[in-house]
Protein backbone atom coordinates (compact mmCIF):
# COMPACT_ATOMS: atom_id res chain seq x y z
CA UNK A 1 0.00 0.00 0.00
CA UNK A 2 1.29 3.60 -1.30
CA UNK A 3 1.33 6.63 0.28
CA UNK A 4 -0.70 8.07 -2.35
CA UNK A 5 -3.62 5.12 -2.26
CA UNK A 6 -3.84 6.39 1.46
CA UNK A 7 -5.79 9.17 0.32
CA UNK A 8 -8.74 7.34 -0.48
CA UNK A 9 -9.60 7.17 3.02
CA UNK A 10 -10.21 10.95 3.39
CA UNK A 11 -13.70 11.39 1.66
CA UNK A 12 -14.62 9.05 4.95
CA UNK A 13 -13.70 11.47 7.25
CA UNK A 14 -16.97 13.48 6.69
CA UNK A 15 -19.49 12.05 8.46
CA UNK A 16 -17.26 10.27 11.23
CA UNK A 17 -17.93 11.41 15.18
CA UNK A 18 -15.39 11.02 17.66
CA UNK A 19 -15.51 11.54 21.46
CA UNK A 20 -12.23 13.35 22.70
CA UNK A 21 -11.78 12.83 26.34
CA UNK A 22 -8.55 14.68 28.38
CA UNK A 23 -7.20 17.11 29.95
CA UNK A 24 -8.34 20.66 28.23
CA UNK A 25 -6.11 23.65 28.89
CA UNK A 26 -6.24 27.34 26.58
CA UNK A 27 -3.07 28.85 25.50
CA UNK A 28 -1.79 31.83 25.71
CA UNK A 29 0.09 34.25 23.48
CA UNK A 30 1.88 37.03 24.13
CA UNK A 31 4.05 38.45 21.16
CA UNK A 32 6.67 41.51 21.22
CA UNK A 33 9.16 42.88 19.24
CA UNK A 34 12.81 42.66 20.87
CA UNK A 35 14.14 46.19 21.50
CA UNK A 36 17.02 45.54 23.84
CA UNK A 37 18.22 43.47 26.15
CA UNK A 38 17.22 44.24 29.79
CA UNK A 39 19.38 46.01 32.31
CA UNK A 40 17.72 43.82 35.50
CA UNK A 41 18.87 40.33 34.11
CA UNK A 42 20.63 38.81 30.52
CA UNK A 43 16.65 38.87 29.18
CA UNK A 44 15.10 41.03 25.84
CA UNK A 45 12.78 43.26 26.71
CA UNK A 46 9.17 42.86 24.75
CA UNK A 47 7.56 45.66 23.24
CA UNK A 48 3.57 44.06 23.16
CA UNK A 49 2.52 43.38 19.31
CA UNK A 50 -0.27 41.13 20.05
CA UNK A 51 -2.14 38.36 22.59
CA UNK A 52 -4.38 35.46 21.53
CA UNK A 53 -5.52 32.45 23.03
CA UNK A 54 -6.19 28.72 21.07
CA UNK A 55 -7.95 26.03 22.76
CA UNK A 56 -4.98 23.79 23.56
CA UNK A 57 -3.87 20.16 25.23
CA UNK A 58 -6.72 18.15 24.66
CA UNK A 59 -8.76 20.36 22.88
CA UNK A 60 -6.36 20.00 19.70
CA UNK A 61 -6.85 16.80 18.43
CA UNK A 62 -10.43 17.23 18.89
CA UNK A 63 -9.74 20.67 16.69
CA UNK A 64 -7.89 18.44 14.26
CA UNK A 65 -10.74 16.02 13.90
CA UNK A 66 -13.25 18.65 13.27
CA UNK A 67 -11.29 20.57 11.10
CA UNK A 68 -10.97 17.58 8.70
CA UNK A 69 -14.45 17.49 7.96
CA UNK A 70 -15.54 15.18 11.38
CA UNK A 71 -17.60 15.83 14.31
CA UNK A 72 -15.78 16.71 17.49
CA UNK A 73 -17.72 16.33 21.12
CA UNK A 74 -15.19 16.81 24.02
CA UNK A 75 -15.19 15.93 27.67
CA UNK A 76 -13.45 17.34 30.39
CA UNK A 77 -13.45 19.33 33.07
CA UNK A 78 -12.74 23.19 33.33
CA UNK A 79 -12.64 25.56 36.15
CA UNK A 80 -15.62 28.45 37.42
CA UNK A 81 -13.20 30.84 35.42
CA UNK A 82 -12.68 33.46 32.95
CA UNK A 83 -10.46 30.84 31.23
CA UNK A 84 -12.82 28.00 31.63
CA UNK A 85 -16.00 30.20 29.71
CA UNK A 86 -13.24 31.54 27.00
CA UNK A 87 -12.07 28.19 26.42
CA UNK A 88 -15.58 26.35 25.89
CA UNK A 89 -16.53 29.27 23.92
CA UNK A 90 -13.53 28.83 21.36
CA UNK A 91 -14.57 25.37 21.07
CA UNK A 92 -18.13 26.29 19.87
CA UNK A 93 -17.22 28.73 17.84
CA UNK A 94 -14.80 25.75 16.51
CA UNK A 95 -18.27 23.50 15.34
CA UNK A 96 -17.45 21.63 18.50
CA UNK A 97 -19.83 19.67 20.86
CA UNK A 98 -18.85 20.73 24.47
CA UNK A 99 -21.53 18.73 26.11
CA UNK A 100 -18.90 16.71 28.31
CA UNK A 101 -17.18 19.50 29.55
CA UNK A 102 -17.91 20.09 32.68
CA UNK A 103 -17.13 22.91 35.51
CA UNK A 104 -15.82 21.69 38.96
CA UNK A 105 -16.30 24.79 41.28
CA UNK A 106 -13.01 25.62 43.14
CA UNK A 107 -10.80 23.90 40.33
CA UNK A 108 -8.43 26.22 37.91
CA UNK A 109 -8.85 26.14 34.32
CA UNK A 110 -5.13 25.32 33.22
CA UNK A 111 -3.68 28.23 31.23
CA UNK A 112 -0.51 28.39 29.42
CA UNK A 113 1.21 31.66 28.42
CA UNK A 114 3.87 31.80 25.81
CA UNK A 115 5.75 34.38 25.61
CA UNK A 116 7.53 35.12 21.66
CA UNK A 117 10.14 37.64 20.51
CA UNK A 118 8.94 38.58 17.19
CA UNK A 119 12.28 39.13 14.58
CA UNK A 120 12.05 37.41 11.06
CA UNK A 121 9.89 35.20 12.92
CA UNK A 122 8.32 34.77 16.14
CA UNK A 123 10.46 32.78 18.74
CA UNK A 124 9.10 31.23 22.36
CA UNK A 125 11.53 33.01 25.19
CA UNK A 126 9.56 32.23 28.14
CA UNK A 127 6.34 30.21 29.32
CA UNK A 128 4.37 30.43 32.41
CA UNK A 129 1.75 27.41 33.26
CA UNK A 130 -0.94 28.29 35.68
CA UNK A 131 -2.02 24.04 36.77
CA UNK A 132 -3.53 21.67 39.06
CA UNK A 133 -2.97 18.25 38.99
CA UNK A 134 -4.92 17.51 41.21
CA UNK A 135 -8.08 14.31 41.06
CA UNK A 136 -11.41 15.53 40.25
CA UNK A 137 -14.07 15.95 42.57
CA UNK A 138 -15.73 12.53 43.14
CA UNK A 139 -19.18 13.65 41.91
CA UNK A 140 -17.01 15.44 38.72
CA UNK A 141 -15.83 12.15 37.75
CA UNK A 142 -19.43 10.48 38.42
CA UNK A 143 -20.88 13.32 36.18
CA UNK A 144 -18.26 12.52 33.49
CA UNK A 145 -18.48 8.86 33.84
CA UNK A 146 -22.50 8.92 33.27
CA UNK A 147 -21.62 11.04 30.30
CA UNK A 148 -19.30 8.71 28.53
CA UNK A 149 -21.52 5.60 28.82
CA UNK A 150 -24.23 7.80 27.51
CA UNK A 151 -21.80 9.64 24.77
CA UNK A 152 -20.06 6.24 23.68
CA UNK A 153 -23.40 4.63 21.56
CA UNK A 154 -23.35 7.92 19.54
CA UNK A 155 -19.94 7.99 18.33
CA UNK A 156 -17.24 6.03 16.18
CA UNK A 157 -14.49 6.10 17.91
CA UNK A 158 -13.08 7.79 21.45
CA UNK A 159 -9.72 9.79 22.17
CA UNK A 160 -7.89 9.81 25.46
CA UNK A 161 -5.53 12.75 25.36
CA UNK A 162 -4.02 12.54 29.00
CA UNK A 163 -2.06 15.39 29.92
CA UNK A 164 -1.92 13.60 33.30
CA UNK A 165 -3.83 17.23 34.64
CA UNK A 166 -5.83 14.91 36.84
CA UNK A 167 -8.76 14.00 34.67
CA UNK A 168 -8.09 10.57 32.82
CA UNK A 169 -7.46 7.71 35.44
CA UNK A 170 -7.55 4.05 35.29
CA UNK A 171 -11.82 4.30 36.34
CA UNK A 172 -12.35 6.02 33.16
CA UNK A 173 -10.81 3.65 30.96
CA UNK A 174 -12.40 0.99 32.46
CA UNK A 175 -15.89 2.83 32.59
CA UNK A 176 -15.08 3.27 28.68
CA UNK A 177 -14.28 -0.01 27.62
CA UNK A 178 -16.85 -1.34 29.19
CA UNK A 179 -19.65 0.74 28.43
CA UNK A 180 -22.30 -1.58 27.32
CA UNK A 181 -22.57 -1.07 23.64
CA UNK A 182 -23.16 -5.07 21.83
CA UNK A 183 -19.83 -4.46 20.21
CA UNK A 184 -16.14 -3.17 21.99
CA UNK A 185 -15.89 0.20 21.07
CA UNK A 186 -12.73 2.03 19.06
CA UNK A 187 -10.74 3.68 21.84
CA UNK A 188 -7.19 5.56 20.89
CA UNK A 189 -4.90 6.78 23.42
CA UNK A 190 -2.54 9.66 23.23
CA UNK A 191 -0.14 9.07 26.50
CA UNK A 192 1.98 10.66 28.16
CA UNK A 193 3.09 8.61 30.91
CA UNK A 194 1.44 5.87 33.16
CA UNK A 195 0.91 3.88 30.31
CA UNK A 196 -0.66 0.38 32.45
CA UNK A 197 -3.78 2.77 33.07
CA UNK A 198 -4.66 1.90 29.45
CA UNK A 199 -4.56 -1.51 29.18
CA UNK A 200 -6.79 -2.84 26.15
CA UNK A 201 -7.27 0.14 24.19
CA UNK A 202 -6.87 -0.62 20.66
CA UNK A 203 -4.39 1.75 19.48
CA UNK A 204 -1.57 3.58 21.87
CA UNK A 205 0.60 6.14 21.22
CA UNK A 206 3.63 7.79 22.85
CA UNK A 207 6.74 9.35 22.09
CA UNK A 208 10.77 8.18 22.39
CA UNK A 209 11.03 9.29 25.82
CA UNK A 210 8.08 7.77 27.09
CA UNK A 211 8.61 4.50 25.61
CA UNK A 212 12.45 4.58 26.94
CA UNK A 213 11.16 5.49 30.39
CA UNK A 214 8.46 2.68 30.80
CA UNK A 215 10.47 -0.27 29.14
CA UNK A 216 13.68 1.00 30.46
CA UNK A 217 15.53 0.81 26.82
CA UNK A 218 17.14 2.93 24.79
CA UNK A 219 15.69 3.11 21.78
CA UNK A 220 18.80 4.02 19.02
CA UNK A 221 17.46 1.95 15.65
CA UNK A 222 14.50 0.32 13.90
CA UNK A 223 14.88 -2.73 15.72
CA UNK A 224 15.25 -1.42 19.14
CA UNK A 225 11.53 0.58 18.37
CA UNK A 226 10.30 -2.69 16.61
CA UNK A 227 10.88 -4.30 20.07
CA UNK A 228 10.07 -1.67 22.04
CA UNK A 229 6.65 -1.74 20.15
CA UNK A 230 6.09 -5.10 20.23
CA UNK A 231 7.11 -5.20 24.21
CA UNK A 232 3.98 -2.52 24.54
CA UNK A 233 1.85 -4.39 22.22
CA UNK A 234 2.18 -7.57 24.96
CA UNK A 235 2.53 -5.60 28.78
CA UNK A 236 -0.58 -3.08 27.71
CA UNK A 237 -2.84 -5.55 25.72
CA UNK A 238 -3.28 -3.17 22.89
CA UNK A 239 -3.99 -4.37 19.09
CA UNK A 240 -1.61 -1.22 17.41
CA UNK A 241 1.09 0.49 18.87
CA UNK A 242 2.64 3.97 17.76
CA UNK A 243 6.03 5.30 19.02
CA UNK A 244 6.80 8.81 17.52
CA UNK A 245 9.98 9.44 16.95
CA UNK A 246 10.56 13.53 16.02
CA UNK A 247 12.59 14.36 13.03
CA UNK A 248 13.07 10.79 12.67
CA UNK A 249 9.45 9.87 11.76
CA UNK A 250 7.49 7.51 13.31
CA UNK A 251 7.06 3.58 13.84
CA UNK A 252 4.24 1.00 14.52
CA UNK A 253 3.54 -2.37 14.98
CA UNK A 254 0.04 -3.84 14.06
CA UNK A 255 -2.53 -6.14 15.20
CA UNK A 256 -0.86 -9.08 13.21
CA UNK A 257 2.48 -8.14 14.66
CA UNK A 258 3.88 -6.61 11.39
CA UNK A 259 6.26 -3.94 12.09
CA UNK A 260 6.81 -0.42 9.92
CA UNK A 261 8.87 2.59 9.90
CA UNK A 262 7.63 5.87 8.20
CA UNK A 263 10.06 8.40 7.60
CA UNK A 264 9.49 12.19 8.56
CA UNK A 265 7.47 14.35 6.69
CA UNK A 266 9.79 17.74 5.65
CA UNK A 267 11.98 16.71 8.57
CA UNK A 268 13.83 20.46 7.51
CA UNK A 269 11.02 22.92 7.46
CA UNK A 270 9.82 22.44 11.60
CA UNK A 271 9.13 25.68 12.76
CA UNK A 272 6.69 24.67 16.00
CA UNK A 273 6.56 21.54 17.09
CA UNK A 274 3.62 22.45 19.52
CA UNK A 275 0.70 20.29 18.83
CA UNK A 276 2.16 17.30 16.54
CA UNK A 277 1.39 14.67 18.97
CA UNK A 278 -1.87 15.78 18.78
CA UNK A 279 -2.22 16.27 15.34
CA UNK A 280 -0.55 12.42 14.73
CA UNK A 281 -3.58 10.98 16.89
CA UNK A 282 -6.11 12.77 15.54
CA UNK A 283 -5.06 11.40 12.21
CA UNK A 284 -4.87 8.15 13.51
CA UNK A 285 -8.21 7.71 15.25
CA UNK A 286 -10.06 9.61 12.32
CA UNK A 287 -8.03 7.21 9.61
CA UNK A 288 -9.17 4.11 11.30
CA UNK A 289 -12.13 4.60 12.51
CA UNK A 290 -13.07 5.31 8.60
CA UNK A 291 -11.84 1.64 7.64
CA UNK A 292 -8.28 2.52 6.60
CA UNK A 293 -6.17 0.09 8.04
CA UNK A 294 -3.21 0.94 10.46
CA UNK A 295 -0.25 1.91 7.67
CA UNK A 296 -3.07 3.75 5.59
CA UNK A 297 -3.68 5.84 8.26
CA UNK A 298 -0.09 5.80 9.32
CA UNK A 299 1.01 7.51 6.14
CA UNK A 300 -1.75 10.63 6.65
CA UNK A 301 -0.99 11.11 9.70
CA UNK A 302 2.82 11.72 9.11
CA UNK A 303 2.06 13.75 6.49
CA UNK A 304 -0.10 15.63 8.47
CA UNK A 305 2.42 15.86 11.53
CA UNK A 306 5.02 17.55 8.54
CA UNK A 307 2.31 19.84 7.83
CA UNK A 308 1.64 21.45 11.31
CA UNK A 309 4.70 21.69 12.19
CA UNK A 310 5.49 24.59 9.85
CA UNK A 311 2.74 26.82 11.65
CA UNK A 312 2.90 28.78 14.89
CA UNK A 313 1.59 27.06 18.31
CA UNK A 314 -1.74 24.60 17.79
CA UNK A 315 -2.09 24.18 14.27
CA UNK A 316 -4.42 22.04 12.24
CA UNK A 317 -5.29 20.58 8.76
CA UNK A 318 -7.97 20.32 6.34
CA UNK A 319 -8.77 17.60 4.01
CA UNK A 320 -7.49 19.65 1.00
CA UNK A 321 -3.86 20.51 2.74
CA UNK A 322 -3.58 17.14 3.83
CA UNK A 323 -3.92 15.91 -0.33
CA UNK A 324 -2.00 18.09 -1.56
CA UNK A 325 1.24 17.43 0.92
CA UNK A 326 0.55 13.39 0.22
CA UNK A 327 0.49 14.13 -3.57
CA UNK A 328 3.76 16.06 -3.27
CA UNK A 329 5.50 13.57 -1.24
CA UNK A 330 4.63 11.11 -3.71
CA UNK A 331 5.78 12.32 -6.80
Amino acid sequence: MSMLEALRWLPKFSGQHVLVLGDLCLDEYIIGKAQRLSREAPVPVLEFQERFTVPGAACNPALNVQALGAQATVAGVVGDDEAGVQLVESLRQAGIDTAGVLVEPGRTTTLKTRVLASHLFPQQVARVDRQQRHPLARSTKAALKAFLVQASGQVGAVLISDYRSGVVDASLVTTLLNAGRPEKIFVTVDAQGEFPKFKGVALFRCNREEAEAFLHLRLASDTSYARAGSLLQKRLGVATVVITRGAEGMSMVDASGEHYHIPAANPSEVYDVTGAGDTVIALLTLAMAAGAPPLDAAYLANAAAGLVVRKLGNATVTQEELAAAVRAAGE
